[in-house]
């Protein structure tokens, strides 16, 4: 039987995530569910998208991930199910699925056809619940994804902001602050690589880096630190501190990197800043 993976904005102070769960279990106690988070900013699509992204693809192929962000959606918002880079993802049609990947889905299904499905569909106070969770029900005991509904080639996308590029510099944005105050930005290690010449800052802020670290202890605590996270992105933090309290950012805010061509012997300055430290 697959994996079913939950992900909300419910939180844990009421019985909304544990509803879901005990609709998943009453169908078959043996279900295995694992939370990823339920505590997401409340409706906050980017915010979700970016933890089941940085996760989904540890899980085994053919998992089926439940998400309940926005649930309620907007007026005119379906409800899907799509299968994408070999796992099956569940939702509402609100954009979050088409950030989780810039590959095409494999399939695309508008969850219920019978009269019975649409009438649930247009009375229910809690979609994730009473549609979404059935769905993910009957996909991990073994049904085809088409048996959950109509297909269709088409789905609400989103696209997500890239950083701007040129030989010069790479202009990113924060775009996850995790539970330490790290600062998260869409800044890539392979696109820093391909453009570093011979020394680079950061500018951040106030703040202006030179250097990327290996790991986080390399600094002392109290200290800025500047590395390549497991997802290959550009990372701030402070050591044993919170970076986005004690830097004055937050989602959004622009992180730049220059690149800088030494030409001069006698640049004591630019000359020769490490890419490692």
């Amino acid at each position: 039987m697959a994996i079913i993976t939950f992900i909300s904005d419910f939180g844990e102070q009421d019985h909304y995530t544990a509803a879901v769960k005990a609709r998943i279990l009453s169908g078959n106690p043996s279900q295995v569910i694992v939370d990823i988070s339920h505590h997401i900013e409340h409706y906050n699509i980017a915010h979700g998208s970016f933890v089941l992204n940085s996760v989904f693809r540890d899980f085994p192929e053919g998992s089926i991930h439940l998400i309940g962000v926005n649930s309620t959606g907007n007026l005119g918002e379906a409800y899907i199910a799509v299968k994408l880079e070999g796992h099956y993802f569940i939702g509402t049609d609100n954009g979050f699925i088409s950030l989780l990947s810039e590959q095409m889905p494999e399939t695309i299904v508008m969850i219920g056809s019978s009269p019975e499905d649409l009438k649930l569909i247009r009375s229910s106070t809690f979609p994730t619940r009473d549609i979404l969770a059935p769905a993910a029900l009957k996909l991990a005991s073994g049904a085809d994804i088409l048996e959950l509904g109509e297909p269709t080639t088409s789905f609400n996308r989103m696209i997500s902001r890239k950083p701007r590029a040129t030989r010069k510099l790479i202009a990113g944005h924060v775009i996850h602050v995790d539970h330490y105050g790290n600062l998260i930005t869409n800044i890539q290690r392979t696109e820093f690589e391909f453009l570093l010449q011979d020394s680079f800052r950061i500018q951040l802020g106030r703040e202006t880096l030179f250097k990327i670290h290996k790991s986080y202890p390399m600094v002392d605590p109290g200290d800025i630190f500047a590395l390549f996270n497991a997802q290959g992105l550009l990372e701030i933090g402070i050591h044993s501190g919170n970076a986005a309290e004690l830097l004055g950012m937050s989602f959004d805010t622009p992180v730049t990197v220059h690149f800088v061509t030494v030409e001069k012997e006698n640049n004591p300055v630019e000359k020769g800043t490490p890419l490692l430290k």
